[in-house]
């Protein structure tokens, strides 16, 4: 068994033998389900570790045909735009393990869902075979729907019902760009590449309409406007824990997919641009814009996710290396800042039981070091240079600027719209007079500290050395922009 294998199965494995433990074994669970995640995310160190940044051909590739009529195959690999995503989803799993400790209610389904969430991400970031990366992508819906329909907030049934018909609806269009394309394998297989080729001979008006089908299909989880519909709702209704997973890792997933198509399509790509930098310039300013007026600091962070993964969008329209090299940037960049803004803000709601922005202030004198992260956090949300959120805005603006010029003051009324509503956020959170019923909250205790440091750390050691994460994917870019620029000649 491969490395990608052990790491793919690792966390299955964890949510099988949960599954055959009595559930009043409560210490049990969880003591397994931390030792699960941290191995996969230790195998995804070494994962890192072990990669060549100079290739950027597939690496560590398995292969085993399952269905040879079809022409699908179990088919592995990973290259320099899915592997910082596979360290991310392993590093947020181990801290969504780890900040849901006071779990008290249906703690064996929780954890067996936690960990089979995690296994259909990491399948979605590994597939090579579009039939198997369709089944993970659809294997993510049903532990995340029960996720939120049992663990979530008091409109957690339309919360979860929302997001399973938005994603299995934009499913289905995704499915048939797979099948139009599908059609002109020769040999009907369904390999990634064997399809990335038989992609490019389709006509042009084909290719637009498979590339659509696909924006439909990502842009849902992306997710873009007007497609965003689900997430205010799913992300507020969610257990903070599963937030730190839906924002950091399942929006992931559509960007990511969506790099895998438009490098598939690239004609359709230079036809659809306008398309996608228009959606990607109203999907910044229209998230900012919402996030600015939200009193729910669950509902700000929601919507500031909708205006940042507007710059992956970006990043990946300009269909140049620097800004499809700040979307990739960007992905990691806002998973660390997303995940450690929906931590922070969910060990917050447990203390004080609110999440109203106009409930605090002065949390500063009490709570210190958990104002410490949360205000290098939002500096980190807003682009502060000497954080990660920085590098990836600033590749994206070059990508950006290289293309369209002038079009890029859209972009940059976008980051004054971050810096308002992060410096209200600060300035609500931790300035005034000290409120009586605030007077005794506890700061953040050793394990919160080690969850919340950890991804704090990330976004600041990655913004003052962000070579090792750029090196990671700069030659898989390199290649993805040498295809589209040959076809497109």
């Amino acid at each position: 068994m491969g490395i990608l294998s052990v790491l793919l199965w690792t966390p299955a494995i964890g949510a099988l033998i949960i599954t055959f433990l009595p559930s009043q074994h409560f210490k049990l669970i969880r003591w397994l389900a931390n030792i699960f995640a941290l191995l996969s995310f230790l195998v995804s160190c070494r994962l890192i570790a072990i990669f060549d940044n100079q290739s950027a051909d597939l690496q560590f590739t398995e292969y085993f045909v399952l269905n040879p009529k079809l022409g699908s195959a179990y088919a592995l690999g990973v290259d320099g735009v899915s592997a910082p995503l596979l360290a991310l989803a392993t590093l947020l799993s181990c801290i969504t393990v780890l900040a849901s400790i006071k779990l008290t209610e249906w703690i064996k389904g929780y954890y067996i869902c936690v960990l089979a969430l995690e296994f259909g991400m990491l399948g979605v970031f590994l597939a090579q075979d579009w039939s198997i990366f369709y089944i993970f992508w659809e294997l993510t819906l049903t532990p995340l729907f029960f996720l939120i329909n049992r663990w979530g907030g008091q409109k957690r049934h339309a919360a979860s019902l929302n997001f399973v018909l938005y994603t299995m609806g934009g499913s289905v269009f995704m499915l048939l760009s797979m099948i139009a394309i599908y059609q002109h394998v020769p040999g009907h297989g369904t390999l990634m590449s064997e399809m990335s080729l038989a992609a490019k001979q389709m006509p042009e008006y084909q290719q637009i309409l498979a590339l659509l089908g696909f924006l439909l299909g990502f842009g849902v989880k992306l997710p873009i406007f007007p497609l965003h519909g689900w997430l205010p709702l799913a992300h507020v209704e969610a257990p903070s824990p599963i937030s730190i997973l839906l924002s950091g890792i399942l929006l992931k997933m559509g960007s990511y997919g969506l790099i895998r198509a438009i490098t598939m399509l690239p004609e359709a790509a230079i036809v659809l641009q306008p398309l996608l930098v228009f959606l990607a310039l109203f999907g910044m300013i229209y998230g900012g814009l919402l996030a600015w007026r939200q009193t729910d600091l669950k509902a700000m962070v929601a919507y500031s996710s909708l205006s940042h993964m507007g710059i992956v969008l970006l990043g990946i329209a300009t269909l140049n290396e620097i800004g499809l090299q700040g979307a990739v940037l960007q992905m990691t960049a806002h998973g660390l800042i997303a995940g450690a803004m929906f931590l922070l803000v969910g060990l917050l709601y447990e203390r004080t039981h609110t999440r109203n922005i106009q409930d605090y202030s002065s949390l500063i004198q009490v709570m210190p070091r958990f104002a410490i992260f949360m205000t290098l956090t939002l500096f980190a949300a807003m682009g502060l240079p000497g954080t990660v959120g920085f590098i990836a805005e600033l590749h994206t603006l070059i990508g950006g600027f290289q293309e369209w010029e002038g079009w890029m003051i859209f972009f940059s009324l976008t980051i004054l719209i971050s810096a308002a509503y992060s410096i209200r956020t600060i300035t609500l959170l931790f300035t005034g007079p000290v409120r009586p019923q605030l007077q005794q909250i506890a700061d953040l205790h050793t394990s919160e500290l080690i969850a919340t440091g950890i991804l704090v750390s990330g976004i600041v050691l990655f913004g003052l050395f962000p070579a090792p994460l750029i090196d990671l994917s700069a030659s898989t870019i390199t290649q993805l922009i040498h295809q589209e620029a040959t076809v497109s000649d």
